[in-house]
């Protein structure tokens, strides 16, 4: 088939490039002439496992394209996807702006019948939006709009894309619905097809059920904290329930990203504005933010003042594998310690350099390696749980540190091994 796909930005490109790789003819629009320059440069602007490989043999192989052109790119594809971004508004709700735009530019654009899908995660109702704006703009445009959530993790958005453990799209027309069948014809998962405002509901609503989870568990850490009880053994009993399962039950500094924030969010307003509160996701929301204020309180109990102290910080981005630093919590842990006088040296395996492009990248010292990071260091903590931070050679990291204490904000270490290195160790609801 011929899909379009607006907007090449994190979901847009990585979902362009697995629609080509499964023999799709893909074209991908985006009106940054920055960015698309780039793309056809052969060089990716993001970093996600397995994405630049994909793009370069899809475009040698004349599936996969670039353009700045929304004509070029409705003229070109069957159906056509809606991936341009969604920001939070400073009262939470979803900033439809870049949908609205995209939606008028379309319109005057269709000449044959095509399937406009938001791939963009939406308020429920905004697929009716998005077909009243292009009648208005062209009412004789022949046309149907679906919803078609995405549920991609960064660091293995390929994969899930590739290998999705559910496709769900929402569309009133058979003949619509037919079409987006025959788009994931090649990928083998269970598919539900909805109503159009059940698949809106269907993304908000899964990511604040996993936000939810990793706040329960965090609230579990601060009572397993005082309790003297281990918040993972805790958690592997719990999750070994079928019922529940482990996933997202992994205790820490709290949720952060380009996603969760942002859904739950903008859940709590769509809640408000169809008069239905949500006030079990506010608890979710407050969790969060106490449990980076309850670690930060800790390191100020154990350094007893942070001006002047020199600290290492493993780990800048919101989670390991990729260089998005969007709501890092690792990054609004450094600038928390900054503004209290802490000198602050940090690595991160692939965040550095857009950490350098940062205002606070001038106020940190970042290094080319953990243990440089931690060379002379008064406390070390681990704030994102990149896999090559658990293979350092911890004896040298301590021999290396003016004090040995290790603040390990993902329960990446096991604390028994890291005492017997030498270590003052402080989890995350490692109550013994």
């Amino acid at each position: 088939m011929k899909l379009t796909i607006i907007g090449s930005g994190y979901v847009g490109l990585t979902t362009g490039a697995c629609f080509a790789e499964v023999g799709h003819e893909v074209m991908c629009v985006d009106n940054d002439e920055k960015k698309i320059a780039t793309l056809l440069r052969g060089e990716i602007p993001i970093f996600e496992p397995g994405l630049a490989d994909l793009v370069t043999q899809n475009v040698a192989a004349g599936r996969l394209s670039f353009t700045t052109s929304t004509e070029e790119g409705v003229d070109h594809g069957e159906v056509v996807f809606i991936a341009v971004p969604t920001p939070p508004n400073p009262d939470g709700s979803v900033d439809l702006k870049f949908i609205e735009k995209v939606a008028r530019e379309i319109a005057p654009c269709i000449k044959s019948y095509k399937v406009i899908v938001d791939k963009s995660t939406v308020p429920v109702k905004t697929g009716e939006k998005v077909a009243e704006t292009i009648q208005r703009y062209a009412p004789d445009a022949d046309f149907d709009v679906v919803s078609n959530p995405e549920f991609l993790r960064e660091g293995s958005a390929v994969a899930d894309l590739m290998k999705p453990d559910r496709i769900v799209f929402g569309s009133n027309s058979d003949r619509a619905s037919a079409l987006m069948k025959k788009v994931y014809e090649p990928f083998v998962a269970p598919l539900l097809v909805t109503d159009i405002n059940s698949a809106e509901l269907i993304k908000h609503a899964a990511n604040s059920f996993l936000a939810l989870k990793i706040s329960y568990i965090n609230a579990i850490s601060e009572i397993c904290e005082s309790s003297d009880a281990d918040v993972e053994l805790v958690a592997e009993g719990i999750g070994m329930d079928a019922r529940i399962g482990r996933s997202f039950l992994n205790a820490g500094l709290g949720y952060g990203g380009s996603c969760f924030p942002k859904d739950i969010a903008a859940f709590i307003a769509i809640s408000e504005e169809l008069g239905v509160p949500f006030d079990l996701l506010k608890e979710v929301q407050k969790i969060n933010r106490r449990q980076l204020e309850r670690f930060i309180e800790r390191i100020r109990r154990t350094l007893w003042v942070l001006s002047e102290k020199k600290i290492a910080v493993w780990g800048l981005t919101f989670k390991p594998n990729t260089d998005d630093l969007r709501c890092s919590v690792a990054m609004e842990l450094v600038e928390k310690l900054v503004e209290e006088g802490a000198e602050i040296t940090a690595y991160d395996p692939k965040g550095m350099e857009r950490v350098s492009e940062m205002p606070i990248g001038s106020k940190i010292r970042l290094t080319d390696s953990p243990e440089e990071a931690a060379t002379g260091a008064e406390a070390l903590i681990i704030a994102t749980e990149w896999p090559e931070f658990a293979r350092v050679d911890f004896r040298k990291v301590q021999a290396s540190m003016l004090s040995p204490l290790l603040f390990d904000g993902r329960n990446l270490l096991d604390p028994a091994t890291m005492r017997k290195h030498g270590f003052e160790y402080h989890g995350i609801g490692r109550g013994i």
